[in-house]
């Protein structure tokens, strides 16, 4: 079995799905405890995540999707809506009970960016669930290279140039192929806590060694010390 098989996000038997899967279901035990109806906002969301996770009919959940194109009216309880991580001024402070994002900020090319999307999903969520990958965790999760994102920014336009890595390339053009390489931009624990400092940072473990953070605000049952 190939990398890109385990880390296939569109099938639900995939090493990658499992993860997220475990995640979730932290996520659905801190969710528990807040009021209903609950207002979630998922920055970078799709219909398909919430419907593989039985949440698209939920009479007691409103979700808003948020994505660069707007996500497709399907479910009820499910809007989507096109718009910027890092600009969520059309909505109010703590507009919503929870924001929920999963491996969104690694994708903004700069730290500038990645910072301005913490600030806001802080200001319009009551609580929020931020998960990102590790950058010290050696394989890196989107072009399935190890220590890909340790590497010079020429060495890895070159090979990118060249091959296929992970979901992307080969890219011939070199403008487009730095484009892709800037695409992402992996954080460390200490960014992390710098962007969101009144957040708590969850460690999600693989073979002894983290493997993506999450940051968390507000739900009650962090105070118990939940782990991942």
């Amino acid at each position: 079995m190939n990398i890109r098989t385990l880390a296939d996000g569109g099938n639900p038997e995939s090493f990658s799905n499992r993860m997220r899967n475990r995640r979730f279901q932290i996520f659905e035990q801190l969710v528990g405890e807040l009021p209903r109806p609950l207002r979630v906002l998922d920055v970078g969301g799709t219909n398909e995540f919430w419907e593989s996770r039985g949440w698209h009919e939920r009479e007691d959940v409103s979700i808003t999707l948020l994505n660069i194109t707007a996500p497709v009216k399907k479910w009820r309880n499910i809007d989507g809506i096109a718009g910027d991580a890092t600009d969520l001024s059309r909505f109010g402070k703590e507009e919503f009970d929870a924001v929920f994002s999963n491996s969104v900020i690694e994708h903004l090319f700069t730290h500038e960016r990645q910072r301005a999307m913490a600030s806001e999903v802080a200001r319009v969520g009551r609580c929020y669930w931020v998960q990102t990958p590790n950058f010290w965790f050696p394989m890196e999760p989107h072009f399935h290279v190890v220590g890909w994102h340790w590497a010079p920014e020429s060495a890895r336009v070159w090979l990118l140039r060249r091959r296929r890595c992970g979901w992307r390339g080969p890219c011939a053009d070199p403008v487009a192929a730095r484009e892709l390489v800037r695409e992402v931009r992996i954080m460390s624990a200490r960014e992390l806590r710098a962007a969101f400092p009144d957040g708590t940072l969850l460690h999600e473990r693989f073979c002894g060694l983290t493997k993506s953070f999450v940051m968390a605000r507000g739900f009650p049952g962090l105070a118990r010390g939940i782990r991942l």
